[in-house]
């Protein structure tokens, strides 16, 4: 973590057409807490990610945006630090709410279902490449699901921008939980971003990325390594799940054990699908 103190609350420029506003909801899974960003510079702006149903932030929001009208409230996802905010900002601007599709889980996995947003309710679902566009911005939603299945980004086409979310993060890498987070479509998404010339990603959380596809390049190196480390340790022997931890997470705050288990089972039901491994019950052993 950074030392404090952290700019909660204030609208910093990022560029010309962008302000961040960081809200007040730190921990070990939002760092320093959600970045909610104003897009534009005239009468009309986006508000992407606007963050937890806090009094404090929304008001923050508000005051960054002053006298121009809200004309698009823009989530990237459904998880509770991104879009519960969206719903009483509504309330007051009569903005439309644009982005991600309501949260649909179609498994009887288990699963913690706390983690997202009952609350989300659209009045627009932007498709891949659908377009929002204000004075003298055009924001494209690029679909990345992975870390969530119903997860967008947002490219800025006036600058270069993307709006990444928490599909790639300025602080660590992305938490894969299933059985809606999907490791297969995550690395699919990655490779889909590899491959535009983005200049620069604004995350949710963390600083902004100024060399995005070197960072991604890195980021799909690291997860073929977790999945090289999972088949090497299962060619050790059968085990459970948690005993990956403590070979493959050394000195991992405990906090966030829990998240590093899901993410190997992320990995290994996407080595399932592929025919590479094999379970019985909660063992997990080669093919």
């Amino acid at each position: 973590m950074p030392p404090k103190p952290w700019p909660t609350g204030l609208a910093m420029q990022c560029e010309p057409l962008v302000r961040r506003v960081l809200a007040p909801n730190p921990s070990p899974y939002t760092y320093t807490g959600t970045q909610t960003y104003i897009v534009g510079a005239g009468e009309q702006v986006a508000v992407i990610d606007p963050g937890p149903n806090d009094a404090a932030h929304i008001a923050a929001i508000l005051a960054a945006v002053g006298d121009a009208r809200i004309c698009a409230i823009m989530c990237t996802h459904t998880h509770r630090d991104h879009s519960p905010a969206a719903a009483p900002l509504s309330a007051q601007t009569g903005a439309p709410i644009v982005g991600c599709a309501p949260l649909v889980i179609d498994s009887d996995l288990p699963r913690a279902d706390e983690a997202f947003d009952p609350t989300y309710a659209p009045d627009r679902v932007l498709e891949d490449g659908e377009a929002m566009t204000g004075p003298g911005w055009t924001l494209r939603a690029v679909h990345t699901p992975g870390h969530t299945s119903n997860h967008l980004c947002f490219a800025l086409e006036e600058s270069g921008a993307l709006f990444t979310g928490d599909h790639v993060m300025g602080w660590s890498t992305s938490v894969v939980i299933p059985p809606d987070g999907d490791m297969g479509h995550y690395m699919k998404s990655l490779e889909r971003l590899q491959a535009r010339d983005d200049r620069v990603y604004y995350s949710a959380h963390g600083d902004p990325i100024e060399k995005p596809r070197q960072l991604v390049r890195g980021m799909i190196g690291h997860r073929r390594q977790r999945e090289n480390q999972i088949l090497r340790l299962l060619g050790e022997g059968a085990r459970p799940v948690p005993d990956f931890i403590p070979h493959m997470y050394k000195g991992l705050d405990p906090r966030l054990h829990k998240a590093a288990e899901m993410s190997v089972m992320a990995h290994l039901l996407d080595l399932e699908k592929r025919g590479m491994v094999g379970r019985d019950g909660e063992v997990w052993q080669t093919a």
